[in-house]
């Protein structure tokens, strides 16, 4: 079975250098491999098909067979690493609490333990298109169960 600590080297080493980094690794018993990677300035196709080329060439098929998907970690994917929440500060997301209450508001802060942001305020009126945004709330890391960017048109 190929590693999951191998095919996370062979992504450092191909990544080094540049501003894209490792979201996830999957590697199932079958050596079904799936890695996701983000970029602090976005991912291309182009860097998909870079990094899974260069993992392939470095995997034997005729030692162990494997199938290897490249992907983005996509906008509809809850935040996995610091380096994401960093990545988004200014941008709306969506905060689910260890209790379940959704927050939403615009990212303003964040470190290894706590995030700011500036809650969105219900608007009341639904006739006013207008998003408001309240005071400046902290929100302890270990009490996030999942973040999430907002995405607007």
């Amino acid at each position: 079975m190929i590693s999951k600590k191998h095919i996370k080297k062979l992504t450092d080493e191909c990544l080094y250098g540049t501003d894209r980094f490792v979201v996830a690794i999957k590697v199932s018993t079958d050596n079904n491999i799936k890695v996701f990677i983000d970029g602090d300035t976005g991912v291309t196709i182009e860097n998909c098909v870079e990094l899974s080329r260069y993992i392939e060439s470095n995997l034997d098929r005729d030692d162990e067979d494997f199938e290897l998907s490249v992907a983005s970690a996509g906008a509809d994917q809850p935040f996995a690493l610091l380096r994401q929440y960093i990545k988004n500060i200014g941008n709306p997301v969506q905060i689910v609490d260890n209790e379940g209450n959704k927050i939403r508001g615009i990212l303003k802060k964040a470190d290894e333990s706590e995030i700011e942001i500036y809650e969105q305020l219900n608007n009341k009126n639904k006739k006013i298109k207008k998003t408001e945004f309240g005071d400046l709330i902290k929100i302890s890391m270990d009490n996030i169960k999942e973040t999430k960017r907002i995405i607007t048109f």
